[in-house]
């Protein structure tokens, strides 16, 4: 296997010129930054990532923890992060924790033994947690996406839910709607919770009574959403409209409803909050609240590097603000 060595000699310069020139660390000429690349092409030199990590004391890699689900809220996002890291020419590794605190802790612990330059968090059902491991490595840096409160410190990437919550209620009280049930997620869940308080502030702000038999709590996934609109069924008359606290449980809310013969908007409005791809591609087309998942990839990538580069020290909080997205699901009454 051709070395810097056996690039130097061929083209006639310095090892450390050889160095400069393939690692980009230094301005060299183009005529001699010409004969190294063509020398190292001649001798089918590859370049060992790992020498150059353990000289540079970074591999350019970002490991990513996720929680499985079938939302594709999950896919979107990750989709900003991998785009971010490869315009940043940086490689991802992606973990997935299946929801288990045992199995997120010991992917976290080979990312780290594989020397990631920092980490991205994205597993909200273990929020809370107390994470000793990362007290062994203090000076990886780590993005928390969709969490809420931390027992270590880290730089945090969210959305509004609060507002979101807010905007979607009120949303349904602007079309004339007075009563407003909802399915929420995970209650001790913080992304989760803070929709339902936005939920509570707009129906308080209008003087609308809140119905305890059209409030359920649910698991953020197309079956929960079903059978939670089965139970509302079941409970008694239904309320005029329905703010669903995320796009997979509207899906589920709607078969449901199609099912039973319940027309939505007609006799049922129902407003969603995520905005996944589909939304728009349910029938009807579902009103709903836009997270951008996209941005909120490349604002976790972002963060992690300013840590990364020391550009920025202080932990952040990076917030993205959510939009009311108008489609079929709600009548105007």
């Amino acid at each position: 296997m051709a070395t810097m060595k056996d690039i130097a000699r061929l083209a006639g310069v310095s090892t450390s010129t050889v160095s400069h020139v393939i690692n980009k660390t230094r301005f060299v000429s183009e005529e001699i930054s010409e004969r190294v690349n063509n020398a190292a092409k001649e001798l089918n030199y590859a370049p060992s990532a790992l020498a150059r990590s353990l000289k540079m004391n970074r591999t350019r890699t970002i490991g990513m923890l996720v929680t499985t689900s079938t939302n594709p809220f999950f896919g979107e996002v990750v989709k900003g992060v991998e785009r971010s890291c490869y315009h940043q020419n940086y490689n991802l590794i992606l973990c997935n924790t299946e929801g288990d605190t045992e199995r997120m802790k010991a992917s976290i612990d080979t990312l780290l033994q594989k020397r990631v330059d920092g980490l991205i968090l994205m597993c909200a059902t273990l929020a809370g947690e107390k994470l000793d491991i990362f007290e062994q490595y203090p000076s990886i840096p780590v993005v928390v996406m969709d969490w809420g409160p931390m027992h270590f410190e880290s730089d945090k990437i969210q959305d509004n839910s609060f507002l979101g919550g807010y905007l979607a209620t009120k949303h349904l009280i602007e079309n004339g709607h007075k009563e407003v049930g909802c399915i929420t997620g995970p209650l001790n869940r913080h992304q989760a919770l803070m929709r339902y308080e936005g939920y509570k502030k707009a129906l308080k702000e209008h003087h609308l009574a809140i119905n305890p038999d059209w409030i359920i709590e649910s698991d953020f996934e197309c079956d929960g959403g079903a059978k939670s609109f089965e139970t509302l069924i079941e409970r008694g008359p239904l309320p005029s409209s329905l703010f669903v606290c995320n796009d997979m449980m509207a899906m589920g809310a709607l078969n449901v409803a199609h099912a039973k013969g319940i027309k939505v908007p007609n006799e049922l409005s129902i407003i969603g909050y995520d905005d996944i791809h589909i939304a728009k591609y349910m029938t009807p087309s579902l009103t709903t609240i836009h997270q951008p998942k996209y941005r909120l990839g490349k604002a976790a990538v972002e963060t992690l590097l300013a840590k990364i580069d020391k550009t920025d020290l202080a932990p952040d909080v990076v917030q993205l603000e959510p939009s009311l997205v108008v489609r079929d699901s709600v009548k105007n009454i």
